[in-house]
């Protein structure tokens, strides 16, 4: 489906006010967040990012240039903040207590003053936002709030505020400097909770739908594009040839028909078509224009939930908390496993509740764990949680029989190892010979072993190309790929590696944005999201993106305060971060519901879904 603004606005024109859903689902959180950014009220920043786009409908006719709709959506939304905030000041102005009923008053009180106990926290948390932002310069108040509450990247933004690229990084990164890091967490975590839903594109699909715009004449009125196509297809006529021309793509000025590329607009994802099947202007004997029906996915989309994510939200804490903690999926269910404090933990996320589970290893510290085929394997760790001693040993707990069996022990035992499954057999790759973090020597290890959970036996697979520990693994599409770590002496790497199973071969991939270790990693729908980590002195709280396909990174948005050691899993397509370490807390209990953008998706996760440390959950 073609997503051009100019082709959209044409739609529209012709009739079929449906296909405007797709502007507003664009462009609906970057109205909403230049908004909120001049009125400081979340309420009023959506009744007029509602207004904007009513407002923009009923003038679509008169928007000479079709591809500067988004700067049009601008100016019509600074103007519409201006009068909003004019009307509060006459209100401000004409209220007086003496004209007001006293017994109304103190009962409108009590009644705020109930409700806004109910939600201090929420209030406090808003207010104390507000008042970090209103400290800022307006141009950079409204960077700010277009990065985190709009979700726009840098190019974005750029585009929308008709500035440079450079000027807008530069902005961007003198806000965040003249904030504290803890403000720009609550920023992230509080704004990602204030986000427009799918239902505001549906609610204005439906009030479009009782506004007449007077369809687009097929005669009347010609551009000279448009008569230079209708002189083409008289030529046409009058030589007998057979010229396939779409009338619609000369009129707007676009290519003839041809092939396109697969597009995402917004929140939806959006499947592209051959152009001349798109849409066609013709005339009805009464005159009036024929508007294409919205056919297949096209009605199916707008029927269906539209897309949304790229939000953390706070969930119940793990009872426990600790770091190195390891995870595994199983029937919609997450189980923590090992850690710094050896627990056994079960969470429901459909009820936000955690249960404690009998653990009967008692010598299999930070053990590293996968699913395949609906059992957990527990595989090494250290025989007393203080450089014991690694151990090769592996377990297998079925969670229906709530039953541990013992399996064949991995060839070459050693600490901090990544474990992923791809295609019903799980790798065993890299580690050290020495568990104090904190000791420059050792061993690491670039070694990879592979075990079939069928035959209970090990192989030898290629080496990493380079050793590393503290580092991540994740498998998508068959593949597994690493991530970060500590290389020998100490070196934190930003390298990754892809390892194909088939052909029992490495190879080098894109670095990550920053280097880093003790990250976690997970995939969801062929994506893959890396969490947190910590380069020595730094501690992060992003979340990033890898594309396998594109081989490229993108920075997604932050998890409330930085952390590392973490565990990842996967559950229904969204990913939780849970425990882990900070700077100012030795175990952390946070845990953390990342819902990746574009979700629910169209397509169910493809491959498996890893949980800590890439460690995999497979079918």
């Amino acid at each position: 489906m073609r997503t051009e603004d100019g082709h959209i606005i044409h739609e529209c024109i012709s009739g079929d006010s449906a296909s405007f859903g797709l502007l507003v689902d664009k462009y609906k959180a970057s109205i909403f967040a230049l908004a909120y950014s001049r009125l400081n009220n979340f309420q009023d920043a959506e009744d007029v990012t509602q207004e904007v786009f009513l407002k923009s409908y009923k003038s679509l006719r008169t928007l000479r240039h079709w591809d500067n709709f988004v700067v049009w959506l601008r100016s019509v939304t600074i103007n519409l903040c201006k009068n909003k905030i004019r009307e509060q000041s006459r209100r401000r102005d004409k209220f007086s207590l003496k004209d007001q009923n006293v017994e109304i008053i103190e009962k409108a009180s009590l009644d705020s003053y109930r409700e806004e106990q109910s939600s201090s926290w929420r209030n406090e948390a808003l207010n104390s936002l507000d008042e970090a932002l209103n400290s800022l310069p307006e141009q950079y108040r409204q960077i700010l709030t277009l990065h985190y509450l709009g979700g726009m990247k840098g190019e974005e933004i750029s585009k929308f505020l008709s500035i440079s690229h450079d000027t807008v990084r530069q902005r961007l990164g003198r806000a965040r400097a003249m904030l504290k890091e803890e403000v720009l967490a609550m920023i992230s975590a509080n704004y990602g909770q204030q986000k427009l839903s799918a239902s505001f594109t549906f609610r204005i699909i439906e009030m479009v739908k009782k506004i007449k715009i007077h369809p687009t004449s097929g005669i009347k009125g010609l551009s000279w594009g448009l008569s230079l196509g209708a002189g083409l297809i008289c030529a046409a006529l009058l030589l007998g040839q057979n010229i396939p021309i779409n009338l619609s793509d000369i009129a707007m000025g676009l290519p003839l028909p041809s092939e396109m590329k697969v597009l995402k607009v917004g929140e939806i994802p959006v499947d592209a078509v051959k152009v001349s099947t798109i849409s066609s202007i013709g005339n009805k004997g009464d005159g009036k224009s024929i508007a294409p029906d919205l056919k297949g996915q096209e009605k199916a989309f707008f029927m269906a939930p539209q897309a949304e994510g790229n939000t953390i939200v706070k969930k119940a804490d793990i009872p426990s908390g600790g770091w190195l903690i390891n995870t595994a999926v199983v029937n919609g269910k997450i189980y923590t496993i090992g850690g710094c404090l050896c627990v056994f933990e079960e969470y429901d996320p459909k009820t936000d509740a955690w249960g404690t589970k009998d653990w009967p290893i008692k010598d299999q510290f930070f053990p590293s764990t996968c699913t395949v085929n609906n059992v957990i394997y527990i595989i090494g760790g250290d025989a007393t949680g203080n450089g014991g001693g690694p151990v090769p040993t592996v377990q297998v707990y079925n969670p229906v029989t709530d039953e541990f069996v013992k399996k064949a022990d991995m060839p070459n035992a050693r600490y901090y190892i990544c474990v992923s499954a791809v295609n019903g057999k799980i790798y065993t790759i890299g580690g050290r010979d020495v568990a104090n973090v904190n000791d420059p020597g050792g061993n690491v290890f670039s070694s990879v072993e592979e075990y079939d959970p069928v035959t209970d036996t090990w192989t030898k697979k290629a080496d990493m190309l380079i050793g590393r520990w503290y580092f991540s693994t994740c498998a998508v599409n068959g593949k597994i790929y690493t991530f970060g770590g500590i290389g020998q002496n100490n070196a934190c790497l930003s390298s990754m590696e892809e390892y194909d199973p088939i052909t029992d071969t490495w190879t080098k991939k894109a670095d990550m944005p920053t280097p880093r270790y003790g990250m976690a990693t997970s995939a969801v729908n062929g994506k893959i999201y890396a969490f947190g980590g910590l380069n020595f002195n730094t501690n992060f709280s992003s979340v990033d993106e890898y594309d396998p396909k594109e081989d490229k990174w993108t920075k997604k948005t932050d998890m409330a305060f930085a952390r590392w050691l973490l565990s990842t899993a996967v559950v229904d397509g969204k990913v939780y971060a849970i425990g882990g370490q900070s700077a100012a807390v030795n175990l952390v209990t946070t845990v953390e519901e990342y819902t990746p953008e574009g979700w629910p998706f169209a397509i169910s996760p493809q491959g498996k879904l890893p949980s800590k440390w890439g460690m995999l959950k497979a079918k």
